[in-house]
């Protein structure tokens, strides 16, 4: 074992900034703060003026800001085919959405761009999403596919997203949200269900091509019922849970994805009191999507004060995708997030770094400023950590630390 408090040569030291660790989600400051990094974790955090003398290592002044969790964007469909701006500006011309969808329009647009495309196509338009991502402070980023909706779309989508994470100096969890629609070949749901448990969700796990499940729950999409089977199959398959629910009716979604112990329930406008005691017993996050609020100028908002009253984690995500929420700055999100749903720019952030970190099961190893985990973090160009969610776009970021390392 070796000698207490002998010499121990770290990686990195960073030090000159205040510090919002998010440690229990809360900014827990630490004024003129230091961290220290070896093997691409955090093995000391604190003031700098406190800093074990036995510890030495290649010192970086940061000269002044805030520095934070790196964001983390947990809810995302970055891969497809094309964009909807035509739509976008259809709407804005008197076109309704039902009117759009049989000229071939909405989501079956996407599924057939998102088909027709190439691999490197889908991976050259993913890269460029993403990169703005990064660029406003995101260091880890979910990534969804469910525009494919066959074995083959769906695995190509997925494996652009694994390409993504090798590239790019970012974490990437992969979702495989086959059960998102109807595709044009099939016109039963329960067949579509029962090709996705027997056919696809076997081979994606046998190729480890997802972190993560996921289901569209609405009179749109799926029911509880028909998901529930999805969920089976992959949890026997050893596949996480999540699920898009309660977003424009109540249905039960939520409650039913709660006896799965799902990682996070996402949208959520339409929750119930009895859905949230459900959430608190399972462990389930709330991501909280304010771009498709805004967006689709939904009016029911999320009972945040019900989420508050049973602590449960709210989580807030771009949710990055061509229809409803063709967001690409997560800072804009957190404003969303205060100045539409209420949150306090404190919850702001913790919801896109500890409780997004819950909301992909990550939390262990990410979403906080704490010895034994990964050394992601921001250095912003900021006065205090409630700036992160007040200024309306502009280029905060002053240092992007990944894995210990600084990285653009």
């Amino acid at each position: 074992m070796a000698q207490l408090n002998a010499p121990l040569v770290l990686d990195s030291l960073w030090y000159g900034a205040h510090i919002a660790t998010m440690k229990n989600g809360h900014y827990n400051i630490i004024e003129h703060g230091a961290i220290g990094v070896l093997a691409g974790l955090i093995v000391w955090v604190g003031p700098a003026c406190e800093l074990p003398s036995y510890l030495t290592a290649t010192e970086h002044d940061l000269g002044g800001g805030w520095v934070t969790p790196g964001l983390i964007d947990c809810h995302t469909h970055l891969v497809f085919g094309g964009n909807r701006a035509g739509e976008f500006e259809q709407r804005l011309n008197g076109i309704s959405y039902q009117d759009i969808a049989k000229q071939g329009g909405g989501i079956a647009a996407s599924v057939k761009a998102t088909r027709d495309a190439s691999e490197a196509d889908l991976f050259a338009s993913a890269h460029r999403r993403l990169r703005h991502l990064m660029s406003d402070g995101v260091t880890t980023v979910e990534i969804k596919s469910g525009y494919g909706l066959s074995l083959d779309s769906e695995l190509k989508m997925l494996r652009v997203a694994t390409a993504l994470g090798n590239e790019l100096a970012v974490t990437v969890k992969r979702t495989c949200l086959a059960a998102h629609a109807m595709p044009p070949e099939f016109d039963d749901k329960d067949t579509y269900i029962h090709y996705l448990c027997d056919t696809l969700l076997p081979k994606i796990a046998a190729l480890n091509m997802a972190d993560a499940v996921d289901a569209f729950c609405e009179g749109i999409a799926f029911s509880p019922a028909q998901i529930q089977r999805y969920f089976k199959k992959a949890q026997a398959l050893g596949l996480a849970v999540k699920i898009h629910a309660e977003q424009l009716s109540s249905l039960g979604g939520t409650r039913m994805a709660a006896t799965f112990n799902a990682l996070s329930a996402d949208h959520i406008e339409f929750i119930e009191p009895a859905d949230v005691e459900a959430i608190k017993l399972s462990g389930t996050a709330a991501v909280l999507l304010p771009g498709a609020f805004y967006t689709l100028k939904e009016t029911q908002v999320p009972p945040i004060h019900l989420l508050r009253q049973h602590q449960i984690p709210m989580a807030i995500a771009t949710d990055a995708n061509p229809g409803t929420s063709p967001a690409l700055s997560l800072r804009l999100m957190m404003n969303m997030g205060c100045t539409l749903f209420g949150l306090t720019p404190e919850e702001a952030l913790a919801g896109t770094t500890l409780h997004a970190a819950t909301a992909l099961g990550i939390s262990h190893s990410h979403g906080s400023l704490e010895t034994g985990k990964v050394a992601d973090f921001i250095c912003w160009d900021v006065e205090s950590p409630g700036e992160l969610s007040y200024w309306l776009g502009g280029q905060l970021v002053k240092q992007r630390i990944q894995n210990g390392v600084p990285t653009q």
